[in-house]
């Protein structure tokens, strides 16, 4: 009999391929839960995770085998930090945006077999795409996607003010990247740009950032709450050079990726609920072994068994977790069934709804789940 396995949990029906995937993820979760604690309580990101997910082969685990990937999907994603943010939910974050990455490669190759490309264009579009594939895959290269930042105008949900001015031999990137976890951590940084002089999201193009180039500064380390170890404090780009061969920065582009995406924007979102279904799912299974154990002093008969405000609680977690887990479930249906169920504009729609659901049942169970009597912290254990 095969061992059970973490992410099968909330995705069913796995095949052979995607449990194989799964083990693979099994085999890191107890590093990434030895250091949890300490990382959280520290509120740094522990960099020896980034070998210990390398050498298990899951910096690519949706990345094609022909660039060096494991040819996962959005199935293996999700069921890969959902895993992950039962052990450590700042590291499962972190992950998330990094494989993010991956669908600034994969749609554009689905837009350019769609012929949404002109023979000029094709070529710098497979170029970039195959580059950003095989950074991920046969190189093992921890990615940091940077496109949300402080600068909010009344279109930022759509445009961005980071920009990018032609000159000899590329580009000059200038602006501020609020949020994308590694910052300082990862090998390279992925930055989404809008071109100089547009307005629409037209302008949206993609560059290759070095970490330690020239005119890149990480923000100020601020104190974040919840998921405290992800190095979400951003960038700072001030004149920082990118070869032309470094960027896709051909006009509506971006659009045309996203025409590809099963889901909202440039997919892959899901992954991010599964996260926290995850982080609901760790402290469900605390709860539940706290409470059970719980005992009568005199008779040494279970409390639970007695009493029917623990019963209650029990139940309305139970329901809590399983609501936000069929939520999950129907949205990973929706975006990676064939053929497809519903019209995109629909799949988007319950998409926006499965977030709001799931994060909410999530933050149910987390909020009626029992706390502990007193924190041990790595420096109160010392």
């Amino acid at each position: 009999m095969q061992p059970p396995l973490t992410g099968a949990r909330l995705v069913e029906r796995m095949t052979e391929r995607e449990r194989a995937i799964a083990a693979r993820v099994e085999s890191v979760l107890p590093e990434l839960r030895a250091h949890a604690e300490a990382c959280d309580f520290e509120g740094e990101f522990h960099r020896p995770h980034l070998k210990t997910l390398r050498e298990a082969g899951l910096l690519g685990i949706i990345v094609p085998e022909s660039y060096g990937g494991l040819g996962g999907g959005l199935r293996d994603l999700t069921a890969a930090v959902y895993a992950m943010g039962t052990a450590c939910a700042s590291t499962a974050l972190a992950y998330f945006f990094h494989c993010s990455s991956a669908s600034r490669g994969l749609l554009p190759l689905e837009a350019l077999e769609a012929g949404l490309f002109d023979a000029d264009e094709a070529p710098i579009v497979r170029a970039f795409a195959e580059k950003l594939l095989r950074k991920m895959g046969s190189e093992g290269r921890w990615l940091a996607n940077f496109a949300s930042e402080s600068g909010k105008s009344s279109g930022s949900a759509i445009t961005i003010s980071t920009e990018a001015k032609p000159v000899d031999g590329g580009w000059l990137l200038n602006g501020v990247k609020s949020f994308g976890c590694s910052t300082g951590v990862a090998d390279e940084y992925l930055v989404t740009a809008k071109l100089a002089g547009t307005t629409t999201i037209d302008g949206l193009c993609l560059f290759f950032v070095g970490r330690d180039a020239p005119g890149v500064r990480e923000r100020a380390k601020w104190d974040a709450l919840g998921m405290r170890a992800t190095a979400t404090h951003g960038l700072i780009l001030e004149d920082v050079f990118v070869a032309a061969e470094d960027a896709l920065a051909i006009p509506g582009a971006f659009v045309n990726m996203m025409k590809m995406s099963r889901g909202s924007f440039v997919g892959n979102q899901l992954a991010v609920v599964a996260i926290y279904l995850g982080v609901a799912q760790r402290v469900y299974d605390y709860a539940m072994h706290h409470l059970t154990g719980l005992t009568f002093e005199d008779t040494g008969r279970s409390i639970v068994a007695e009493s029917a405000f623990h019963q209650q609680l029990i139940g309305q977690m139970t329901v809590d977790l399983e609501t936000a887990f069929l939520w999950a479930r129907r949205q990973l249906e929706l975006e990676t069934s064939e053929p497809p169920v519903l019209p995109k504009a629909r799949v988007v729609q319950q998409w926006r709804m499965c977030k709001a659901e799931a994060c909410e049942r999530s933050f149910a169970v987390a909020t009626a789940a029992p706390r502990p009597a007193a924190r041990v912290t790595p420096a109160t254990a010392a």
